[in-house]
């Protein structure tokens, strides 16, 4: 079973129909819609401020949430994939973005909708990705715009999937 800790008088709140790995630690102020998955080894730490988490979203094996105290929360929206081993500190990702693995999104920064963070990526604090375009590189830099169906498309397939794959933890 998945490590849910209180802190500080906030305890993680779930939604319906989430998987949570057996490894996985949600700690303090967590809030997380219905139909996510949250991947082995993965830890949502919100001790120093507030986490939320929208819809059918996948945080896979590995990741990082967290947030600098009283300065920064994460919010990430409907339908995202956080690719294994991720670091999101204090940052915002908007529905159907995808963050692909090892990459590391930093306090203040903002994924648009439907963007996407190439693996390994560097996304600096108060960088602003639009909504539908690719970034890649440490520092990460705008690679080329995506059509928004596309990305939507990609990562409602990814996210979809990632349900599916949950569901097989369940029987």
């Amino acid at each position: 079973m998945a490590i849910i800790k209180s802190v500080r008088g906030f305890t993680p709140q779930i939604g319906e129909n989430c998987f949570l790995a057996d490894n996985a630690a949600i700690i303090g102020d967590v809030v997380m819609g219905r139909d996510c998955s949250i991947w082995f080894g993965t830890v949502l730490r919100g001790d120093v401020n507030s986490i939320r988490i929208g819809n059918g979203v996948n945080i896979q094996d590995g990741s990082v949430l967290h947030t600098l105290y009283e300065k920064s929360t994460v919010e990430i929206g409907d339908h995202v994939s956080v690719g294994h081993n991720v670091t999101i500190h204090g940052a915002t990702i908007k529905d159907y973005a995808l963050i692909g693995m090892g990459a590391t999104v930093l306090d203040h920064a903002v994924v648009g909708e439907g963007a996407i963070v190439a693996a390994g990526a560097l996304v600096l604090s108060g960088t602003i990705i639009e909504p539908g375009s690719i970034w890649a590189g440490v520092p990460a830099k705008f690679v080329k715009k995506v059509e928004p169906a596309q990305a939507k498309e990609i990562n409602q397939k990814i996210a979809h999937n990632y349900l599916m794959y949950a569901g097989w933890y369940k029987e």
